[in-house]
């Protein structure tokens, strides 16, 4: 009997669980970050709003977005069906209360976090197992069970260092590496969770949305061991404090990063589809500036005031390569999705829309562009402590997501 292979496999409202609650945390985040404005231009980022609005943003929406498109691109990826589907409901729920849960005590009760963080805990680890129990039946592992298993090891790491983080705040618990601790969490899950898996799927999007054919897959295997490599030498560079090891560890993150940049080039080379679809383009825009990005903070490290520019690339970081990324590919998975649960069964039998219809491609650059401009306007306005360019910078990236939130949800009325 053939395995089950096609995404349609996956019962629709699962995937859409996931997207649907990290819409509403996506306008969420961005609404306290605006209303805590003045904070955030004075270069505090270690406040209960910030931490409440970044774990909304980082968890609630892209963490959540990236676990409803693991459940409908696993199976495709990786020629395997989803381990338990009502397992993934419950998943669903108890990370979704969590979440919730846990970003509203950061924001008014940061100590009494841990509760909520356990839960929040609990349902990424079920998350974990049903990926685990979904990539063992994979009847031949490749590149891509390589760099989705180690984003996912990363994910494990990232949870595991915040809820020792919010233990050591009550208790006092390995308070002399608190600082070490802190900047490992943010490395596992901004660079090593969210990079590793954008790597991964990009290998079967990227062809996929492009129409590429008969391109070399070798530079995968040294994508990874530059980048694998990158994040352990980093990692270990926080505990012992060498800064030499930590300029090693981001000049190999950044050769990785190159190599990949490279690599996306050779395979968009060898498309048949001349004209890219505008929300794709995009994505491959935010190949480009996370490429640029990993080069700043190679250089920053050099510069006396590197500390001080951390948050300020962790925004730029998180926004323009990470959410521009995730962004790109829902405008190009949603539609694929509704289209194929609604219509695929229908084909021959009555008209039906085509997938172009399903979403509104007028929008995609000016939208996608308000965005780029308005990320930019706030990374300054930090740098250079306005808080009127923040307001005016914010408040458009708040209406922009607002915007990109409707016209996602939009295609479900289609």
């Amino acid at each position: 009997m053939l395995p089950q292979t096609m995404g349609s496999e996956t019962n629709i409202k699962l995937p859409f669980s996931f997207i649907i609650f990290s819409l509403l945390a996506l306008v969420l985040s961005q609404i306290l970050v605006l209303v805590n404005g003045q904070m955030v231009v004075n270069g505090s980022f270690r406040i209960p709003a910030i931490w409440s609005a970044a774990h909304l943003l980082v968890l609630g929406w892209a963490l959540m977005v990236a676990m409803g498109a693991m459940y409908q691109l696993v199976p495709v990826a990786f020629l395997t069906p989803i381990w338990n589907e009502k397992f993934g409901f419950i998943q669903f729920f108890v990370t979704a209360i969590g979440i919730a849960a846990f970003s509203w005590l950061l924001y008014v009760s940061p100590q009494n976090a841990l509760i909520p963080g356990i839960l929040m805990l609990l349902g990424i680890l079920m998350f974990l197992f049903q990926m685990f129990m979904t990539l063992r039946k994979q009847a031949k592992p490749n590149i891509l069970t390589a760099f989705v298993g180690s984003a996912l090891v990363c994910l494990f790491l990232t949870i595991f260092l915040g809820i020792t983080l919010i233990y050591s705040l009550q208790t006092g618990f390995a308070a002399e590496y608190y600082q070490a601790i802190f900047k490992s969490h943010l490395l596992m899950g901004v660079t090593g969770w969210f990079t590793l898996l954008i790597f991964g799927f990009s290998y079967k999007m990227v062809p996929m949305f492009s129409l590429s054919h008969g391109f070399p897959m070798v530079h995968a295997r040294y994508v990874y061991g530059l980048y694998i490599a990158g994040l352990m030498i980093t990692l270990l560079s926080f505990f012992n404090g060498n800064a030499l090891l930590l300029k090693a560890g981001f000049f190999l993150l950044l050769v990785g990063f190159s190599v990949f940049s490279w690599h996306i080039s050779i395979i968009i080379k060898k498309r048949l589809k001349k004209k890219l679809d505008h929300s794709f383009r995009f994505a491959l825009v935010a190949i480009g500036l996370g490429n640029i990005l990993h080069l700043a903070a190679f250089i920053a490290l050099w510069s006396e005031r590197n500390s001080a520019l951390l948050g300020p690339f962790v925004y730029l970081y998180l926004l323009l390569w990470i959410v521009l990324s995730i962004m790109g590919y829902l405008y190009k998975i949603v539609p694929f999705l509704w289209w194929t649960h609604k219509y695929s069964k229908e084909i021959g039998k009555k008209s039906v829309p085509s997938l172009k219809d399903m979403m509104n491609e007028k929008i995609v650059v000016p939208l996608f562009s308000l965005f780029v401009i308005a990320v930019f306007a706030v990374f300054f306005s930090i740098v250079f402590e306005s808080i009127l360019i923040f307001n005016i910078g914010q408040f458009v990236l708040s209406i922009v997501f607002i915007l990109i939130a409707i016209s996602i949800l939009k295609v479900l009325k289609k």
